[in-house]
């Protein structure tokens, strides 16, 4: 390993500066807020997706207090379709800390970054790396590409003792100065020279590179070995009224699309005695639509919407249930699930 690190942060950098990315949104006015919500919004997901979402969020949102002050259904309605939504009800629940114990100010020292919902190490180093140029070392998927293709480290890189090797790697090789631009263009590197499929011919490190030298770039980092998703199933009904208006209900605050706005969900083969029994709605015969897959990252669930017109409501069990009729020609600021935006929008 060590005749790689006096080669490889210089030639990263000298690459950057000509072949990296430099007009990313969170790049201007570099602060730690912004660069906080990008470094957030990035985990798992495409930058080109992302930018678009950054830039509605930091137009509502121009500072933590203005974000802890919202309510969660307005954060997550900006978040819907970026999926992951933990990350939205974290990213509100850390700007509320910053309101009410640090006045304000994001904080500037690692273990207090880190101890905020939804920091963990690498996220931590990331944004305190290029907001304050400090030395911390960061370790993301793109990271973890490069240095186990540089290295020709087997084993999946999720397992304890090789994420352990990686983190070692990582803090050899991350320099002393140029912080701010050394992040950014490992991350950079490996999300594109050093992509899924790479293009080694434009990388700046080939000949430091063990896999490119055996010729098994493709077989790093080994993959994890994968289980057969198991396949759920669920009716999501579209219960709508004389004013056209449709019943959302919403969910539990944590679990799978927590806090967000969803359809009634119904398992039970009589739909009418159903909605009757939980919802208190006399309704008309359901009509069901065409199945269609939502997948996750653990399962794959099958979706068949039931259009049903409701006849009559009978009690307020929906108000303890926290439902509301939503108008789709004037729709309130909510988070909806993927599949629900997709389900009303084929209205």
């Amino acid at each position: 390993m060590n005749n790689k690190l006096p080669h490889f942060s210089q030639r990263l950098l000298s690459w950057y500066q000509q072949h990296g990315r430099h007009d990313l949104p969170w790049q201007h006015d570099r602060s730690l807020y912004r660069v906080w919500v990008s470094e957030i919004m990035l985990q798992q997901t495409q930058v080109a997706t992302v930018i678009p979402y950054f830039e509605r969020f930091m137009s509502r949102f121009p500072d933590a207090r203005a974000l802890a002050d919202a309510e969660q259904d307005e954060v997550l309605h900006l978040w819907t379709g970026l999926g992951y939504y933990a990350r939205a009800r974290n990213l509100h629940k850390a700007a509320q800390i910053i309101r009410d114990e640090y006045n304000d100010q994001f904080p500037q020292v690692f273990e207090t970054v880190l101890a905020l919902p939804g920091i963990g190490r690498s996220t931590a180093g990331a944004i305190l790396a290029q907001a304050l140029n400090q030395r911390h070392v960061i370790l993301d998927g793109n990271v973890k590409r490069v240095l186990t293709r540089l290295f020709a480290i087997e084993g999946w890189p999720g397992k304890k003792d090789i994420e352990s090797r990686l983190w070692s790697i990582a803090e050899s090789l991350t320099p002393t100065s140029q912080l701010t631009d050394y992040t950014q263009a490992i991350m950079d590197l490996g999300a594109t020279i050093c992509a899924r499929k790479s293009s080694c011919p434009d990388c700046p490190v080939i000949d430091l590179c063990e896999a490119n030298k055996q010729d098994r770039v493709s077989d790093y980092p080994t993959p994890k070995k994968r289980k057969t998703l198991p396949v759920k199933e669920t009716q999501m009904l579209v219960l709508h009224n004389d004013d056209g208006d449709i019943l959302l209900q919403q969910r539990p605050p944590s679990g799978i699309w927590g806090g967000l706005w969803s359809l009634p969900e119904c398992s039970d083969e009589n739909i009418k005695q159903w909605c009757l029994q939980q919802l208190g709605l006399l309704v008309a015969k359901p009509k069901v639509q065409t199945v269609f897959r939502h997948s996750f990252s653990h399962f794959h669930l099958d979706i068949t919407p039931v259009h049903i017109r409701v006849k009559a409501l009978t009690n307020q069990v929906m108000e303890a249930d926290r439902g509301l009729w939503y108008n789709t020609q004037q729709p309130e600021s909510l988070g909806l699930p993927a599949p629900v935006v997709h389900i009303l929008k084929s209205q």
